[in-house]
């Protein structure tokens, strides 16, 4: 895809945010089919999809600028938002929900409080084969992707150690309709022990 118009800012967003490539173009394709100036009825915009509020947080952190339709800034911003996904979860799977639906939402399905919208769960099976790596492959400053199907990728992922749980709690979900991946609730068994591997979050606003 190097000779793509936004074959550059992916490779920018990539080697900043220390994400591959691939992650970005999936979520590109799925959020917005391409399409720079993409509004969904929810008030997502840009390539990534990104939520007005959400832009606010990711441009004043990462000096993003004022317009949420430049391509490299959406682009950037999108790249950084999976990659504090990611620090959080260490997971795809779960990653791709909280881009989906927020991190609130995913951490309550996590300790077995909320089920995962429909919507989510369907999101998440049409992009995440496409995210698997090889497992010797790394992501820059987090760990490896250690499965070689999303269907083996482990649910509960331990949460890694990160500065970001403040931001992250209050950034908004975003939201693409697209055929089943996540349970859409917790196996009963496992609801017992989630407590502890988590920080208490505000709740999500609409």
């Amino acid at each position: 895809m190097k000779s793509h118009p936004y074959a550059q800012p992916v490779a920018e967003a990539s080697q900043r945010f220390g994400i591959p490539e691939h992650w970005i173009w999936a979520v590109m394709r799925a959020e917005s089919g391409g399409r720079s100036h993409a509004v969904s009825s929810a008030g997502a915009m840009g390539l990534m999809q990104i939520m007005p509020r959400t832009w606010t947080t990711l441009s004043a952190r990462f000096g993003l600028g004022p317009d949420p339709f430049d391509v490299r800034a959406n682009i950037l911003g999108g790249a950084a938002y999976l990659r504090l996904m990611w620090d959080r979860y260490g997971d795809i799977a779960l990653m791709l929900a909280a881009y989906n639906a927020g991190p609130g939402r995913v951490d309550e399905y996590r300790m077995g409080r909320r089920r995962l919208p429909v919507e989510t769960r369907k999101y998440v099976a049409r992009i995440a084969p496409s995210l698997v790596m090889p497992a010797a492959a790394r992501i820059a400053s987090g760990p490896p992707v250690r499965v070689q199907s999303w269907r083996q990728a482990p649910v509960f992922a331990s949460r890694h150690q990160s500065a970001n749980v403040t931001y992250e709690a209050a950034v908004e979900a975003q939201s693409t309709p697209a055929d089943a991946g996540l349970p859409d609730a917790l196996p009963l068994q496992l609801k017992a022990n989630t407590d502890r591997l988590f920080v208490p979050l505000a709740p999500r606003k609409p």
